[in-house]
C-alpha cells in the first residue's frame, strides 16, 4: 500500500535513515539489534552491546550470535529470524532466552519485524527484546513461564510431559497449545532443549567427562546424548567443548 503523500514526502526529506533508531537508546530495559538475513549483526543499542560484553557496537556488526550466545539459543534464535525473512510476518511478544543482569540466561519477551528494501523484499530482522514482568504476570503466559521455570530447575532429570503440565496447573493438551503460541515448541521440545543447554553451558565451563555429563542430565548413554545434541547444535558435545575452550 503506498504511503500517504504527507508522510512519504516527509520520510524523503530525512537526513539520516537510522535515525529513528536513536529512540531506542532512551528506552531502559530495552534490546535493539538488527540482522541480515545471513545472521550477521548490522546495529544495535547500546543497551545490547554492552550486555553482550563489548564497548562498541562497530565490535559487533558482522557477528553472528554464535559469538554470544550458547550454540543451541543461537540456533534457535536463526531458526525464529528465518521465519520472519521467509513469511514477511512479525513474531510479536515471544519468549526467549536473553542475558539478564548476572548475565544468566533468562526468559525475556522479543518482538521480531521483517526489515525490506526498495523493492519490499525481505533482507534481514530487527527486534526487540526485553523483560516485562506485568505481561509475565498475566494470565495468558503464567502457565509458559511456571513451565519453564520447572523444566530449568528439573533439567538433570528426564520430566514427562504430564509432569511439566501439574506443575505449570493446567492440562497437557492446554501446555502443549500455549507453548506452542508462546515459544513455538512442544512440551517434550521445550524439555529436551533445556537439559540441552544446562549440557551445554557443563560442556564449556567444566572438564567433566561427557558421558558423565550426558547421565546428569538424563540421557541413558553418550550416543544418545550426542545425537540430540548435534541435532539441535550442529556439532557434537566434543565439537562444542573444543570450541568453547579454545
Amino acid at each position: 500500500m503506498p504511503l500517504p503523500r504527507l508522510q512519504a514526502e516527509f520520510f524523503a526529506r530525512i537526513a539520516d535513515p537510522q535515525g529513528v533508531r536513536a529512540v531506542f537508546e532512551h528506552m531502559p530495559g530495552v534490546f535493539f539489534f538488527m540482522k541480515d538475513d545471513q545472521g550477521r549483526h548490522i546495529a544495535a543499542n547500546s543497551a545490547t552491546y554492552e550486555r553482550f560484553g563489548i564497548k562498541s557496537e562497530r565490535d559487533l556488526i558482522g557477528a553472528m550470535d554464535e559469538k554470544f550466545f550458547p550454540a543451541d539459543v543461537a540456533k534457535a534464535y536463526r531458526e525464529d529470524d528465518q521465519k520472519v525473512i521467509r513469511s514477511g510476518k512479525p513474531l510479536i511478544n515471544r519468549l526467549e532466552v536473553w542475558y539478564d543482569e548476572q548475565r544468566n540466561l533468562n526468559w525475556f519477551l522479543c518482538t521480531k519485524l521483517p526489515v525490506r528494501d526498495r523493492r519490499g523484499r525481505v533482507i534481514g530482522v530487527m527486534g526487540i527484546t526485553r523483560r516485562n514482568e506485568d505481561r509475565m504476570r498475566q494470565h495468558d503466559v503464567r502457565e509458559v513461564a511456571a513451565a519453564v521455570k520447572y523444566a530449568s530447575e528439573h533439567c538433570q532429570e528426564v520430566i514427562t510431559t504430564a509432569e511439566l503440565a501439574r506443575a505449570a496447573g493446567v492440562s497437557e493438551r492446554h501446555l502443549h497449545r500455549k507453548l506452542r503460541a508462546a515459544l513455538g515448541l512442544s512440551p517434550y521440545e521445550l524439555l529436551l532443549r533445556t537439559r540441552i543447554q544446562s549440557a551445554a553451558e557443563a560442556l564449556a565451563k567444566t572438564s567433566t567427562p561427557i558421558i558423565q555429563i550426558a547421565l546428569d542430565h538424563g540421557f541413558c548413554d553418550q550416543s544418545a546424548f550426542t545425537q540430540q545434541f548435534r541435532k539441535r547444535t550442529g556439532m557434537t558435545p566434543k565439537e562444542f567443548r573444543t570450541r568453547h575452550h579454545g
